[in-house]
């Protein structure tokens, strides 16, 4: 599919994302409708390729991708939190409205506690897929 993320300057998508140069960021849920476009600005900001879910190392973040028919959200969360750093950071990537495979926001809004996390934004990812942001809440960190 066609992606307008272009690039990775500062007013693009995927700053807004935001992915650094090093990170180390795991991809899950890829299919061939994700948006490549979007990939490839992720892994250029990133200077190297996302992993995939056998990585066994931390990561600092996970790009989920889901559909509605892609099975129970809960468990792809709480899957995502495997290799995710305490500090680190889901992007859960659902079909814009009206796209095959829509998720309803008040979906991912019921998943996301019960996984262990909190929803902190939702925006543009490209033309075709929105990005929510999801975290492990503070209180719920391990004391260091």
């Amino acid at each position: 599919m066609d992606s307008t993320a272009g690039g990775a300057g500062s007013g693009s998508p995927v700053a807004r994302l935001g992915f650094r140069p090093d990170m180390v960021v795991q991809e899950l849920g890829w299919d061939d409708d994700v948006d490549d476009g979007l990939r490839l600005a992720i892994e250029e900001l990133l200077g190297a390729e996302m992993v995939d879910g056998d990585v066994g190392d931390v990561v600092d973040g996970v790009l989920l991708w889901w559909r509605d028919d892609d099975g129970d959200l809960v468990d792809a969360l709480v899957d995502s939190l495997t290799d995710l750093g305490e500090a680190g950071t889901i992007w859960l990537l659902t079909p814009k409205v009206g796209r095959n495979g829509y998720v309803d926001p008040a979906d991912i809004a019921e998943a996301a506690p019960v996984a262990g996390l909190a929803t902190t934004s939702t925006q543009t990812a490209s033309a075709d897929w929105s990005a929510t942001k999801l975290v492990t809440p503070k209180s719920a960190r391990r004391p260091h």
